[in-house]
Parts: C-alpha cells; sequence; structure tokens
C-alpha cells in the first residue's frame, strides 16, 4: 500500500519527469516512482542530445533524418507521460532497460 501512496502522491511529477527530467530529482528525491520516471525522462533527454549530434556531424543525412529524430524522440515522451498518468513503471522502447538514477 505504500507503493500505492507513492504512486498517487506523486504523479504528477512522474509527468513532469518527460517534460524536464531535473524536476522530480529536486522535488521528489525520495519517491521510487518520480525516480523511475526521472531516470527515463534522463535517458529520452541524452537520447535525443547524441542523436542530434551525430546526426549534425553528417551534412546530407541531417536535414532528412533529424525531423524523424525529433518525432521519435516525441513519441516516447508521450508515451512516457501517458504510463506515470496511468501510475505505471513501464520503461521506454529501446531505452527503458537502462538506469542511471538509483
Amino acid at each position: 500500500m505504500e507503493e500505492d501512496q507513492d504512486v498517487k502522491n506523486n504523479k504528477v511529477y512522474g509527468v513532469l519527469a518527460y517534460i524536464i527530467f531535473f524536476i522530480p530529482l529536486l522535488a521528489a528525491k525520495d519517491s521510487k516512482f518520480a525516480m523511475y520516471h526521472a531516470n527515463q525522462g534522463l535517458l529520452l533527454f541524452l537520447l535525443y542530445l547524441a542523436l542530434n549530434i551525430v546526426l549534425r556531424v553528417i551534412p546530407f543525412i541531417s536535414w532528412i533524418l533529424l525531423p524523424f529524430v525529433g518525432l521519435f524522440c516525441l513519441v516516447l515522451a508521450i508515451l512516457g507521460i501517458v504510463n506515470a498518468a496511468k501510475g505505471e513503471k513501464k520503461p521506454l522502447p529501446l531505452i527503458g532497460h537502462l538506469s542511471i538514477l538509483k
């Protein structure tokens, strides 16, 4: 029941983690639910950043693929927001199995 209360109290931080990942780190660092979604949000941010950097180095391909990278990351963010709003701890596709934050 303690986990249910944690989810109920920190759903907002779970959702915000996909918009600005460090908000749960500051406001709900004791919540396992919020920290799980903060980790997912951080992974998503790092994926977007890495793909942007790599694709900008390759000039011809970047203008073709960059819009798709943005769209892909937006879809992942929406999936994460929906999962957090439902109170679920589902990993994001491709990156969700990784863990940076403990």
